[in-house]
């Protein structure tokens, strides 16, 4: 469950600009190694700052990108020294290659959100709301709701607490992650709430304990007694058949428009000359953060972004506005706006025009190799940084 804040940091601050990413990277750079490592399993504010980076909202929309966050590190520290950091960076990018890869899970945990009964209506209200009287969790789902953000370690224990504690489903805390978490990411969210669950590696789940989380929040919080410390993991009957994963190519020489959605605000270099326009598209799902990136990036472009969800409409009158018939976009993973945009691309075609996808090299590198455990990713580190020419 990956988040990718500084112990210098009083409180959180996300701007949702490339440039605000770029200075927090900085900034947290010269601390990717020893003391990162040493660090960063604990949870000691109340505003979730610690040792870790707090790069995951700017990394999420990628409005900055894995490579300038390995660069950046790799200036400070060697591969040895800054590695603990640098199979976070890698994480999020098996996370992405594997749901890409067994997309059902996603669908299924979107389709078939299991019902409250009973007491449980009263035990999820009193969760969502922060009032179950298990002080860390109550104060972990304030500090969700009003900062859109959690320390790692403290997401993992909110997770196991809702599964094994208060026994609700997985699916919806998911959801509620999703709905309130400004780097709130359909793959690292869902798969990391199954792997706490013991879906994600069958039988191999978490289990949120009172020692464990006084040692790591130094006293804070020690529910003890409160906690269900010995249950047995969730099992599921479904299997979720592997599919080969292929990069997608496209042509930058035509002429075309732009899309910037929120799964994707790296604009990098200014368009192609081919390039006729840049509009931005937000989902319905879309954070506030996730919104300004859009528009941030769509601005500095010189483009449109519009909040409306008729994307097809959208697309189709921007293309027609330009004259042209083929509109471009990165590769958008497993989600929210993969679902929509996949009508949207049978709706413009119906209508001969054209949405293209990219996928960019890096999510081309990483994700083939996604197909099972993390391990298999962990050992083509080496190969990944000198690919990278970070070796």
């Amino acid at each position: 469950m990956i988040t990718t804040a500084h112990e210098d940091s009083p409180t959180l601050r996300f701007d949702a600009t490339r440039d605000a990413g770029l200075a927090r990277l900085a900034a947290f750079a010269p601390h990717a190694g020893a003391a990162y490592q040493a660090r960063r399993n604990y949870d000691l504010t109340a505003s979730g700052a610690g040792a870790v980076s707090q790069l995951s909202p700017w990394l999420r929309h990628r409005l900055i990108s894995e490579e300038e966050v390995l660069t950046t590190v790799l200036r400070h520290h060697s591969p040895q020294a800054a590695m603990s950091y640098v199979q976070e960076v890698f994480w999020r990018g098996y996370f992405k290659g594997w749901l890409e890869q067994r997309p059902s899970v996603w669908s299924s945990a979107q389709s078939q959100q299991p019902p409250l009964k009973g007491a449980q209506k009263t035990v999820y209200a009193q969760a969502v709301a922060g009032e179950t009287g298990i002080a860390c969790f109550d104060h972990w789902c304030e500090s969700l709701k009003r900062a859109g953000y959690l320390h790692n370690h403290a997401r993992m224990w909110f997770a196991s607490i809702w599964i094994f504690t208060l026994r609700l489903p997985w699916e919806l805390g998911a959801a509620f992650f999703l709905q309130h978490l400004r780097d709130g990411d359909p793959a690292s969210n869902t798969l990391s709430w199954r792997w706490v669950a013991g879906l994600h590696t069958k039988g191999k789940h978490y289990l949120a304990r009172a020692d464990n989380i006084a040692t790591f929040t130094e006293g804070r919080f020690f529910p003890k007694g409160q906690l269900v410390e010995n249950a047995a993991p969730l099992e599921e009957a479904q299997e979720h058949p592997l599919l080969p994963f292929s990069p997608q190519t496209a042509d930058h020489t035509a002429p075309h428009i732009l899309v910037i959605t929120e799964e994707d605000c790296l604009s990098g270099a200014a368009p192609a000359p081919s390039c006729r326009g840049v509009l931005g598209l937000v989902s319905p799902q879309a954070s506030p953060f996730a919104q300004e990136a859009v528009r941030n990036t769509v601005k500095d472009l010189g483009g449109e972004a519009y909040t409306d969800h008729a994307w097809s409409r959208t697309i189709g009158d921007a293309l027609t506005q330009t004259g042209v018939q083929t509109a471009l976009t990165a590769h958008i993973p497993v989600g929210h706006v993969a679902d929509g945009m996949a009508e949207a691309q049978r709706r413009l075609a119906q209508q001969n025009q054209h949405l293209i996808f990219q996928t960019r090299p890096y999510d081309a590198l990483v994700w083939p190799h996604a197909t099972k455990g993390f391990f298999k990713v962990k050992k083509q580190i080496p190969y990944f940084l000198e690919a990278l020419n970070l070796a």
